[in-house]
């Protein structure tokens, strides 16, 4: 019987094939109470076990060292370095100690009662990307608990119905295998990914998982359709049932009919074609058809991106992430020299075209100390986070900011700060650039000239952008912010995401007048969430004369075909009139 379920579309296009079915890596633990004598040995069984997942992972490593770059997406590589740092985390490894020897837990039970402790850390993270990196401490948990039982690699359990002759390794690294298989997990860890990679998967769903968290990642790098957040799935599918990812939409279809599937099928043969055609643009400039040059950059979380966002047509990165550097590391920051070592392999990998550096991201919300939090913070997206966090630790600031100076050496650099909202603010940011500029003359350490450039994703920010354009170099929007903090809307709250609308008529105002008033001064703006990688906003943003978009690197030749397409000086007038529509979608619906 034909049947569809319903996810997030992360990765785009068309699957179809066999389903293959990963085994639960969700494992029953045992819960009793020890002696006082046998605590060293249930300590020393957890880290016996975590040794053993470290030694896996570097196993892991050496594999990929092996395979070479081009054979395995940047991504793999340090998600699997976050893993390793959570396993070498302090805070859970004195937290599995704390309950056995103090409550006397057995290794098992305690080793998932601090899992709980730190997973609710994160729960209650602000931000969409970080929060997400629960589900990385949940699969390493899981691989020390296998450890410690002796049990085999979920990748490793038997088929089916079909065929239990063949294991699912089998499957994975067979080239034989003539039939498409689709991949249908719980959820899928860096490790599990690696082999994914080596496979001839078409696709995967997984149950769990959001647009940033790692399963999306690998496959937005990949290219590969997938559907993440599907909830049931793998109870739901069988093992060996025919299906279909329909990557655009959001959508997986069981057991299809014959028309069904033939339907998916031509659209699969489409959107192959699109791609190729797409493909065809890569060294092809941004240009529109009335001559307006656009620039079209790439978003990056870590410095081995820089290879894929080249690869991409990339002509610079907008938003360098630099946050990914401080996350999981629980008060053990990254000092000067390991910033910026990471700085300047990113630089160096542009090529010589500019690099967007963003300066730490985090704040009350994203702990990352040992502290514990403090909960009479109600509202922590509104609290010490971004740019009010790095000027509350001047020290921590002038780590970064030297840094970024000293990669600056290397090749273009652009530092960009965010959530600043008062001209205090910006007096205190400019003072500390230069005060690290000092320490760097009085240190004899060469640095190279950077330009700098504020984040505009407050309202109150859009509205006041003379003191911005009086201090600053260039502007960059981020909308997913703006969006969030002009509608009041939690984008991560499930009741009330139905509101978040890129659309509303405020949004577009204060996008629109920002644009605007950057080019009056001669200053440039740009536009780095994820407004800039949609399609459908693509010509609305040239109207509103927006000529720099940074994305996800696997979005650049689309955004770059709806430039080709674009007469600006039709689409002038054009977003005026949709901008003054009391319902702007439904407008660009009818564009289109």
């Amino acid at each position: 019987m034909t049947f569809s379920i319903h996810g997030l579309a992360v990765a785009r296009g068309i699957a179809i094939g066999r389903a293959v079915l990963v085994a639960s890596t969700r494992l029953d633990v045992a819960h009793y109470f020890i002696e006082a004598s046998q605590v060293a040995a249930e300590i020393n069984r957890v880290r016996d076990a975590r040794d053993a997942v470290v030694a896996e992972i570097h196993r892991l490593q050496t594999s990929i060292a092996q395979m070479g770059p081009k054979d395995t997406p940047q991504e793999l590589t340090a998600l699997l370095d976050v893993h390793l740092m959570l396993l070498q985390d302090e805070e859970l490894s004195n937290g599995v100690r704390h309950w056995i020897k103090d409550r006397l837990y057995n290794a098992e039970w305690a080793l998932t009662t601090q899992l709980e402790v730190v997973a609710r850390q994160f729960d209650e993270m602000e931000d969409e990307y970080l929060r997400e990196r629960k589900a990385d401490l949940e699969q390493i948990t899981e691989k020390v608990l296998r450890a410690m039982r002796g049990v085999s690699s979920p990748l490793v359990q038997p088929l089916g119905r079909h065929d239990r002759k063949k294991s699912q390794q089998d499957l994975l690294l067979d080239d034989t295998v003539d039939v498409p298989l689709i991949l249908i997990a719980h959820d899928l860890s860096p490790s599990d990914m690696l082999q994914f990679k080596q496979s001839v998967f078409a696709g995967f769903i997984t149950d769990v998982g959001g647009k940033t968290s790692h399963t999306a990642i690998v496959a937005r790098s990949l290219d590969i359709p997938a559907v993440v957040g599907a909830r049931l799935s793998s109870h739901l599918i069988r093992q060996d049932d025919w299906v279909v990812i329909d990557g655009d939409a959001g959508v997986v279809v069981v057991d299809p009919s014959p028309i069904i599937l033939a339907e998916y099928g031509f659209k699969q043969r489409q959107g192959e074609l699109q791609r190729g055609r797409l493909m065809r643009l890569l060294h092809t400039p941004a240009v529109t058809m009335d001559g307006q040059k656009v620039e079209l950059l790439a978003n990056i979380e870590m410095p081995e991106d820089a290879e894929s966002a080249l690869k991409a047509g990339a002509v610079g990165v907008g938003l360098f992430r630099s946050e990914f550097l401080f996350m999981g590391r629980h008060g053990k920051l990254p000092n000067e020299e390991e910033q910026f070592q990471a700085y300047k392999r990113a630089v160096e990998g542009m090529q010589g075209l500019p690099v967007t550096i963003r300066t730490v991201d985090v704040g009350a919300d994203k702990p990352l100390d040992e502290t514990l939090r403090d909960d009479a913070h109600l509202n922590p997206a509104l609290g010490l986070r971004a740019i009010r966090w790095s000027l509350a630790d001047p020290a921590m600031f002038l780590t970064q900011l030297r840094a970024i100076l000293r990669a600056a050496a290397f090749g273009q650099v652009h530092l960009l700060i965010p959530m600043l909202v008062h001209a205090s603010e910006i007096r205190q940011t400019m003072a500390l650039i230069d005060h690290a500029r000092v320490q760097l003359d009085n240190r004899g350490v060469a640095y190279g000239p950077i330009k700098v450039g504020a984040m505009i994703e407050i309202p109150a920010a859009a509205l006041t952008l003379k003191v911005f354009l009086k201090y600053f170099d260039f502007l960059s929007i981020g909308t997913n912010d703006l969006i969030q903090y002009t509608l009041a809307i939690d984008r991560a709250d499930e009741s009330v995401a139905h509101l978040y609308d890129p659309m509303h008529p405020a949004v577009l105002r204060l996008v629109a007048n920002t644009i605007e008033q950057g080019r009056a001064q001669g200053k440039p703006v740009s536009v780095c969430g994820e407004m800039a990688g949609d399609t459908s906003m693509t010509r609305l943003l040239l109207g509103m004369g927006l000529r720099s978009f940074s994305m996800h690197p696997a979005q650049i030749l689309a955004i770059k075909q709806e430039v080709l397409r674009a007469d600006t000086e039709k689409l002038g007038p054009w977003a005026e009139q949709v901008m003054q529509d009391d319902e702007p979608s439904k407008r660009i619906i009818k564009k289109a």
